[in-house]
């Protein structure tokens, strides 16, 4: 490891012990991050960089009031400790709430199972950006438009506590994102993969086939007939599963969600039946190996694994230890933030549904009229409704795949579309592409799992009749 917080953990201690007395809570974090950024665009090379980031910031509460302050320079850290908090001072004006944890004293790093990126050459992973764009721009003269993007960033972070926490933990964690477009006249259409990684380098070298059904999906999408806009019964695989368990359902387990919203907060109740007696969701940090995946959230809350829907009905949701203290629930180890200049927020971590018992093939049986959609290219979630859109899709009839279609958006309100989920599959698959989005902390590394799922009544977006 770099060594300029090799050396910090007595100031750490130092300074819980001259501030803290002056407010309920203190947290300091200090953080150091190396990583690579390269975007290409067609033959352009718009990034292609390699930095070192080092800061930290401080998290102070009183009286139910938080302050936060960031820093870059150690010179400043004791005034902007003093900085947070005389703002939390400022603000306090109730109690102070934070569910209990135990104090951690613990060093740790999120193991690494092949060759740290760090250990690879600039112009060795510039060139495997340039070997995918040749793969999507040779896929065919209609392609128009590429771009292909590398990142990975090593971070450290030691956090202290007033009350006793120390932890130095570290993880690597890398993402690959490809798009090809495609046009003939007025129709455009484009494929999308993205991958993502906190096991090896290689994870990323071997990506040929994948690059190349980007670019082959834009193209053939060309001359497919749009979707019968209309409401069906939908067959969806484990991709657009994880993606739908991410985006339409895990934020409103985000308590911070529930608790600023007494709506939201009814609707979202313990005891409620959502889904079938099959339906099983889960979240958590603990399992080993997903883009997810760590030992302790940025409060120095232990990882776990957090049931949210047990045979169906509502059993659990995610929380910091505010949110827990104030909702008289157990802290879940879901605080994180993107980097040291963001407070940490209740954020989901690996999300995913259980696999069923229904065989994949028999998913498909009695469906008269309906579609089997496939891998995604974008979403959007406003509160309980969503938006997906496939990255492939076929008709269904009489049970069968029938002809490939396009353009094909799913819509709904998450609530009932759970509701009308009629079978569960018996596959299962981690997609570990996502970057979440929240709160102005975009790209925060997230898992993502579940199996096919036959799912009544969908509204599904595409031509008019």
């Amino acid at each position: 490891m770099p060594t300029a917080l090799a050396d910090t953990k007595n100031l750490l201690a130092d300074a819980i012990a001259k501030y803290s007395h002056k407010v309920d809570y203190l947290l300091i974090r200090l953080e150091e991050s190396q990583g690579t950024d390269i975007m290409l665009r067609g033959n352009k090379i718009e990034t292609l960089s390699e930095g070192i980031s080092i800061g930290g910031q401080v998290r102070a509460c009183y009286k139910g009031g938080w302050g936060l302050s960031s820093f870059n320079q150690l010179s400043e850290f004791n005034s902007r400790i003093e900085e947070a908090i005389a703002a939390a001072r400022i603000v306090g004006n109730d109690e102070t709430l934070l569910a209990d944890i135990e104090p951690v004293q613990a060093t740790c790093f999120v193991p690494l199972t092949g060759t740290d990126p760090r250990h690879v050459p600039l112009a060795q992973k510039k060139e495997l950006c340039d070997r995918y764009g040749e793969i999507l721009k040779s896929a065919s003269d209609r392609i128009t438009t590429t771009s292909v993007r590398y990142g990975d960033i090593c971070q450290r972070v030691i956090i202290t506590s007033s009350e006793g926490t120390l932890i130095d933990q570290s993880w690597v964690d890398m993402e690959m994102r490809f798009a090809a477009t495609a046009r003939d006249g007025d129709t455009v259409q484009t494929g999308r993969e993205t991958t993502g990684s906190r096991k090896a380098y290689e994870d990323l070298v071997n990506l040929d086939a994948q690059v190349q059904s980007a670019a082959q999906r834009a193209v053939a999408a060309l001359s497919l007939p749009s979707v019968k806009g209309n409401t069906y019964t939908v067959v969806i695989d484990p991709i657009l599963a994880g993606l739908f368990v991410h985006e339409a359902f895990g934020h409103l387990s985000e308590a911070d969600m529930a608790y600023e919203n007494p709506d939201l907060l009814e609707v979202m109740s313990m005891g409620r039946r959502f889904g079938p007696k099959e339906l099983q969701i889960f979240d958590g940090a603990a399992p080993q190996g997903h883009r997810g995946s760590y030992f302790y959230d940025d409060e120095g809350t232990p990882a776990t694994t957090t049931q949210l829907i047990q045979d169906g009905v509502l059993v659990g949701r995610l929380h910091s230890r505010e949110t827990a203290g104030k909702l008289g629930e157990t802290p879940t180890g879901n605080a994180r933030c993107l980097s040291y200049h963001y407070a940490p927020i209740v954020r989901m971590t690996n999300t995913w549904i259980e696999r069923g018992t229904t065989p994949v093939a028999d998913l498909f049986t009695d469906i008269k009229d309906g579609v089997y959609a496939r891998n995604w290219l974008g979403g959007m979630t406003n509160g309980e409704m969503f938006t997906f859109s496939a990255g492939e899709a076929w008709i269904i009839r009489n049970g069968k795949l029938a002809e490939p279609v396009r353009d094909v958006t799913l819509s709904g309100n998450v609530f009932q579309t759970l509701a009308d989920i009629e079978a569960i599959g018996d596959d299962f698959y981690w997609d570990e592409s996502g970057g979440c989005g929240k709160g102005g902390q975009n790209g925060l590394p997230v898992g993502c799992g579940g199996p096919s799922l036959r799912i009544r009544n969908v509204v599904v977006g595409g031509e008019a009749y």
